[in-house]
């Protein structure tokens, strides 16, 4: 790990002047920052400490929605009474990431910028990486690719974003809260991360020394009929191969509103607006669950080695959307 200046902020207008200034990161729980670092991923010259600046509050909004500061653990929301009981789906989503000491580190904002978990960009030594070295090139078109994407990737680079909290946030409609040196935004979560194209470098919308400081979630109609499955190599701390949350809302045995999206699958959540379509005005049977989870992979495009990730997927939104409905336990 290289030498780098420390800092601590005070307030969120002196951090954001500290990293514009200094060209350097923002620190909260440093779960994966810290990993990158240590790894030569990545290479601040300055870390700017954001864990003071009273970004760790859950509060009810006027609306009925719920606001969540950046600096909230994962543990904290996971068990908070407003998450567990209006957007239960989130809570699962958090439960099933890492383990209970990473959860109680790593925060909300932090896990909205984790890195991809893509061996060619965690490990300097491969050379082809063109997310940590622009132009180099993707090893993984050619190389192991089991773990990658399915949909929206590129020829410059085909990795996933690991993140379990963002798929839940996709299906309740989340909106990210920044601060930067231009003012405050509030951007959909559907808008902040962002597919390769030929710059897989950006990850995300966020401009240089911008600061998320909340996400704000509205009122949801899933509290009732919502569900997280994660499918992994294995059931301890590993990221997903494929993840799907669901949402759905039912008014006279029928579906009046839903809301599916996939983890594991792109370098962004995916929402699948297709599968929804199947499943609003629907009554909620089996077969009405089966052909959504099909629609729901029907334009996956697979590398060498991850096709059998396409019928994980239908598995994943059929049992999902069955264990969502009570129609199985």
């Amino acid at each position: 790990m290289k030498t780098f200046e420390f800092q601590h902020a005070v307030t969120v207008d002196g951090a954001i002047c500290s990293v514009l200034d200094s060209g350097g990161a923002f620190l909260a729980g440093g779960t994966n920052l810290v990993d990158l670092m240590k790894n030569g991923v990545a290479q601040p010259p300055a870390l700017v400490d954001i864990r003071h600046l009273g970004l760790t509050s859950v509060t009810a909004t006027a609306s009925g929605g719920v606001r969540i500061g950046a600096g909230v653990s994962n543990s904290a929301l996971a068990n908070h009474p407003l998450i567990r009981t209006q957007y239960p789906v989130l809570s699962q989503a958090i439960l099933s990431g890492a383990t209970t000491q990473l959860r109680n580190m790593a925060t909300v904002g932090g896990n909205l910028l984790q890195r991809t978990r893509c061996p060619y960009f965690m490990q300097i030594e491969f050379d082809q990486c063109n997310k940590r070295v622009p132009g180099s090139g993707c090893a993984a078109l050619e190389g192991f690719n089991r773990e990658h994407a399915l949909f929206g990737a590129s020829e410059h680079c085909v990795a996933i974003n690991p993140s379990d909290m963002a798929v839940a946030l996709t299906i309740l409609d989340a909106v990210v809260c920044t601060q930067g040196p231009d003012g405050v935004r509030q951007i959909p979560i559907a808008q902040f991360h962002t597919l390769p194209g030929d710059a897989p470098q950006h990850e995300n919308c966020l401009l240089p020394a911008e600061l998320i400081v909340a996400v704000e979630l509205p009122p949801s109609p899933y509290a009732s009929h919502s569900w997280y499955l994660k499918l992994r190599d294995r059931r301890s701390y590993a990221f997903a191969l494929v993840s799907a949350a669901v949402g759905v809302e039912v008014v006279d045995d029928v579906i009046a509103s839903a809301s599916v999206a996939l983890g594991g699958v792109a370098a962004k959540p995916w929402r699948v607006p297709a599968a929804e379509q199947i499943l609003v005005g629907s009554r909620p049977d089996d077969s009405v669950l089966r052909a959504a989870a099909q629609r729901a992979m029907a334009d996956a495009r697979p590398l060498s080695q991850n096709a059998f990730k396409v019928q994980l997927g239908r598995g994943a939104v059929h049992r999902a959307l069955a264990r969502a409905l009570e129609l199985t336990r």
